[in-house]
C-alpha cells in the first residue's frame, strides 16, 4: 500500500508515475517537473518598472514642457490655513477659488465644537470596518439626518464619496444589467459601471432625446437598469434635466440615480439640491448619492433611499464592508453642518447670488463659460492644456488661486480654469479675478499654443 504522503488524488507511486509519462506522451506535461535557470522566459525589465510606464513617461513630459514654458506647478500647492474663500500660501494671502467650501461652513464654531466633543468621546477612528467594529452614535445620527433630508426610509455613509459611487454600481449591477450614463458623468460613475459588468451606456451631456434612442433600442436586453448622472455638473456647472429623466425611467422600467455631490446646499431655494431646484418629490429618484466633503465640509460619501437598498448596501458594497468606518468626529462635524445648512438658508441664497454675478461678469468680458448655469461651478474654457496651465500661473502671480482642469480630465481642446464660488466670497473678489483674464488669455495662447 502507498505511503499517505505519496498519494496523489488516492494513486499510488506506479500509478502517478505511469499518469505521468503518459501526461508527457500527450503533450501536456514538461519532461522535467523542475525548471531550470534556461527555462525561465525572458521578461523585458521594463514591465517591472513604474518609471517605465507609459504613463508615467508622459507625466514626465508634461512637467518637462512646463518647466521650459516657465508655468508654475499649480498642484499640491500647499496651503497654511482652513480650506477658505481666502487662503494663505508661503505667508501670503491668496483669493481662493479652488475649494468646496460651498457655504462658508467649514471651521465654522459650532462645527468645529461638535467635532471635538465626538473626538474626545469616541477617538479619532472608527477601530475597523464598521461590519466588525460596530458604528457609533454619530454614524447613526448622521444616516437618520441623511434619510430624513431626502425623506426616504434610510441612508449609509461611506468613508470616501468616490468609493460610495463605485461600491454602489459594482454592488447592484452584474453582466445581465446595464447603465446609461451622461457622457460628462463623475468617473466614479464611469468606473463603478465598469466594475460591474453590466453593459456600459453613455449619452451626450444633458441630451434625454438621445437617452431614449439609446432606451429604446437596448433597453430590453437587459434586467436591471441604472441611468447615472450629476445633479449639478462638476467639470460645467450645468443642471441635470431631472423631470426629463424621471419620465424615462418611469417609461422604461429603470432606476434613477442621481449624484449630489455638488448640487447639496447649492440647489433649491433652501439648498435641498435638484428635487428643490426643479419642485419634484424626492421620491421620485431612487438612489440619491451625495458627498460629505462640499457643502458638509468633512470627508465621505453617502447613498439615502428604501430600506432595502441601504440593507443591501450596509451588507455586500465591498466600499462599506471592507474598508473602515467614517471616524465619528467627521460624521459628528457633516451632522452639524447639515444643521446649519438648513437654519441658515441665506449662506445658499448668497452662493446663488454671487454665482449668477460671477456668469454674468465672466460673459460680458467675452469669456467662453461652456454649459455653466451660475451655480457654484463655473468654467473659463481656453483652449489647450499649456493654455491653461500658463493662465493659471499668471493668475496665481497676482495671488488668485485658481486651477486649470487639463487633459486627460477634459479633451485637449477644452482645457480650463474652473473656479468654485463660494458664500464667503464677495463681487469684489469676483471682479478682482475676472478683471485680468481678457487681458492675459490672449498672450497665453499666443505663448503657449
Amino acid at each position: 500500500m502507498a505511503n499517505p504522503k505519496d498519494s496523489l488524488f488516492g494513486l499510488g507511486l506506479e500509478e502517478q508515475r505511469l499518469l505521468f509519462s503518459q501526461l508527457q506522451t500527450a503533450g501536456l506535461m514538461e519532461e522535467n517537473s523542475s525548471r531550470t535557470r534556461s527555462d525561465v522566459p525572458v521578461i523585458p525589465k521594463r514591465f517591472a518598472s513604474f518609471e517605465d510606464m507609459p504613463e508615467y513617461k508622459q507625466l514626465q513630459v508634461h512637467r518637462v514642457i512646463v518647466e521650459k514654458m516657465r508655468i508654475l506647478d499649480p498642484f499640491f500647492t500647499c496651503h497654511q490655513t482652513k480650506a477658505k474663500g481666502k487662503t494663505v500660501i508661503d505667508g501670503e494671502e491668496f483669493l481662493n477659488f479652488s475649494t468646496y467650501d460651498y457655504l462658508g461652513l467649514n471651521g465654522h464654531p459650532e462645527v468645529n465644537k461638535c467635532a471635538k466633543e465626538a473626538m474626545d468621546v469616541f477617538g479619532t477612528a472608527a477601530g475597523a470596518s464598521r461590519v466588525v467594529a460596530g458604528g457609533r452614535p454619530p454614524h447613526a445620527d448622521l444616516e437618520q439626518a441623511r434619510a430624513e433630508f431626502y425623506d426616504v426610509p434610510g441612508a449609509v455613509v461611506f468613508v470616501t464619496g468616490h468609493a460610495t459611487n463605485v461600491s454602489a454600481l459594482s454592488t447592484l449591477l452584474g453582466s445581465r444589467d446595464a447603465v446609461y450614463h451622461d457622457l460628462l458623468a463623475h468617473k466614479s460613475i464611469i468606473l463603478g459601471a465598469k466594475l460591474s459588468g453590466a453593459a456600459r451606456y453613455s449619452y451626450p451631456h444633458n441630451d434625454c432625446e438621445a437617452l431614449e434612442r439609446l432606451l429604446e433600442q437596448t433597453r430590453a436586453k437587459h434586467e436591471r437598469v441604472i441611468i447615472a448622472t450629476e445633479g449639478l455638473f462638476s467639470m460645467d456647472g450645468s443642471i441635470v434635466k431631472l423631470p426629463e429623466l424621471v419620465a424615462l425611467k418611469k417609461k422604461y422600467t429603470c432606476f434613477l440615480m442621481l449624484d449630489e455631490a455638488h448640487s447639496l446646499g447649492v440647489l433649491g431655494a433652501t439648498g435641498r439640491g435638484t428635487a428643490e431646484h426643479f419642485g419634484i418629490p424626492s421620491g421620485e429618484v431612487d438612489i440619491w448619492m451625495g458627498t460629505l466633503s462640499k457643502t458638509l465640509c468633512s470627508c465621505g460619501g453617502f447613498v439615502a433611499g428604501c430600506k432595502a437598498l441601504v440593507e443591501l448596501l450596509k451588507f455586500r458594497a465591498p466600499g462599506f464592508v471592507y474598508s473602515v468606518g467614517m471616524p465619528p468626529p467627521l460624521a459628528a462635524a457633516s451632522k452639524k453642518a447639515l444643521e446649519l445648512l438648513l437654519m441658515e438658508p441665506d449662506r445658499v441664497q448668497r452662493l446663488q447670488h454671487l454665482s449668477a454675478f460671477f456668469l454674468h461678469q465672466a460673459k460680458e468680458r467675452g469669456l467662453n463659460t461652456g454649459y455653466a448655469e451660475g451655480y457654484a461651478i463655473v468654467p473659463v474654457i481656453v483652449g489647450n492644456s499649456l493654455v491653461a496651465g500658463g493662465l493659471a500661473s499668471v493668475m496665481f502671480k497676482k495671488k488668485i488661486n485658481v486651477l486649470p482642469i487639463i487633459y486627460p480630465v477634459v479633451e485637449e481642446g477644452l482645457a480650463r480654469l474652473r473656479f468654485f464660488l463660494s458664500s464667503e466670497h464677495n463681487e469684489k473678489d469676483i471682479v478682482t479675478a475676472l478683471v485680468f483674464l481678457p487681458k492675459e488669455l490672449p498672450k497665453a495662447r499666443k505663448k503657449n499654443s
